[in-house]
């Protein structure tokens, strides 16, 4: 039993291993590479440890325009899709039982659809709208921002949904019952009883919302217009060349998350550790006791040594320079592309002395070692084009015949001026 049990111990290990290395083993080689100095993001070879790249992002006008555009643009998504969630979830709750799944299913069906299909309608179908009502089209309806924050609700609106109908399906009705009976009106029991109820899965909804407008690039990409968001920027920047300041932006993004879901976690155990003494939820405030969250919380054990990390990072990066790394990887660059050039060189000068001392490679077979001293002509078809030889195989020359005198040839004479003029009329 003890060998099996360590048997799927050690499985268990690995395969965490390989699970946690699969999803965060990229997140980690990209955050690495933006201390790098090389311009183009990579691991190896390592170089020199810097922190230029962190600068270039931070001037980077078009990231910056782009965060400043996404950010925006996530908000306005929250908003709408949050309000559009919760009144579809509790019209799921309302409604006749024999229509439920249909509702369902239409109020779903925004998931299933390409995101590319989504922005496209949603451009086309706006323009419809604003040539019908006659406005310019430097209208709101040709805006950008408004454009991207309505194609990317038509679906982020249903994800909502859906972690309002969890939230749901744990409220009792009753309630909302019982404070209609004792006198108070739909709205006041809305506000004092449900909507206090919901408000974990708006905040859940609310994040949920926010990250998928941020990351959505394929319904924005038809829809930002003159106000392009981060996602787009960082496509324009590949198709045309990175940097690591990417690497950096990836590197701030993942820091964020994290302090983030750490925060979370330490609310949430105080949260439990006040119920287990009995006090309400609402009670969980007050100061940032250390010694009690150091002795029972482990989120805020990291959270504190990321933040001595971050705090001891941004320190070094004040004081250090890697100016002389820089200098001392350019020279041995410059060294191994002189030995680079002085190998090609050498193998060219052999490769050149070798074919002075080769005969002709005639039948294209190995090439003879005929000395270079050879006598020209001599070679695979011994001395036939040797020149003595071309001498004696030139034909004699003939001997000239003796020069005869005009008009004698193949007619004999019969072209000689004398026949010529005993052959002419005599005039009369």
């Amino acid at each position: 039993m003890k060998t099996n049990s360590l048997l799927l111990k050690v499985l268990l290990g690995a395969y965490l291993v390989v699970f946690f290395g699969y999803l965060l083993g990229p997140l980690i080689v990209m955050s690495f590479t933006a201390f790098n100095s090389p311009s183009f993001p990579k691991l190896t070879p390592w170089e020199c440890l810097t922190f230029e790249w962190f600068d270039v992002l931070a001037n980077d006008e078009r990231i910056l325009n782009g965060i400043e555009n996404s950010i925006i643009i996530g908000i306005g998504t929250v908003i709408l899709s949050v309000i559009m969630g919760l009144a579809g979830a509790l019209m799921l709750t309302q409604i006749w039982p024999k229509l439920r799944a249909t509702y369902y299913t239409i109020v779903i069906a925004p998931i299933l659809i390409p995101g590319v299909v989504l922005g496209i309608s949603t451009l086309v179908f706006w323009d419809r709208i604003s040539i019908m009502l006659g406005m310019s089209t430097g209208g709101i309806l040709h805006n950008g921002i408004f454009l991207t924050i309505l194609g990317q609700s038509t679906f982020i609106a249903s994800y909502c949904m859906l972690v309002f109908i969890a939230r749901l399906q744990r409220f009792d009705t009753g309630l909302t019952e019982a404070a209609l009976d004792l006198g108070a009106t739909h709205v006041q029991a809305f506000r004092k009883i449900l909507l206090p109820f919901m408000k974990p899965a708006i905040g859940s909804a609310a994040v949920l919302a926010f990250l998928a407008s941020f990351e959505n690039y394929n319904t924005t990409t038809f829809t930002f217009g003159k106000y392009p968001t981060l996602t787009i920027e960082l496509a324009q920047k590949v198709r045309y060349g990175i940097n690591p300041s990417i690497s950096a932006l990836a590197f701030i993004i993942i820091v964020l998350t994290v302090i983030g879901a750490l925060a979370h976690e330490i609310y949430r155990r105080r949260q439990q550790l006040a119920l287990a003494n009995g006090a309400p939820v609402s009670a969980v405030t007050g100061s940032f006791q250390l010694p009690k969250i150091l002795s029972g919380n482990p989120a805020a054990i990291i959270l504190i040594l990321l933040t001595l990390g971050g705090a001891s990072t941004i320190w070094f990066a004040q004081s250090y320079s890697p100016d002389s790394c820089k200098m001392d990887v350019r020279e041995q660059k410059r060294l191994i592309q002189e030995e680079r050039i002085k190998a090609i060189r050498e193998k060219r000068q052999l490769n050149i002395q070798q074919k002075q001392h080769q005969g002709p490679d005639v039948f294209g077979g190995s090439k003879s070692t005929a000395p270079a001293t050879q006598s020209p002509g001599k070679g695979a078809f011994g001395n036939v084009f040797d020149p003595g030889n071309l001498d004696k195989s030139a034909p004699a020359p003939k001997p000239e015949k003796p020069v005869t005198s005009p008009g004698k040839g193949a007619f004999g004479d019969v072209f000689s001026p004398q026949n010529l003029d005993k052959a002419a009329p005599k005039e009369d």
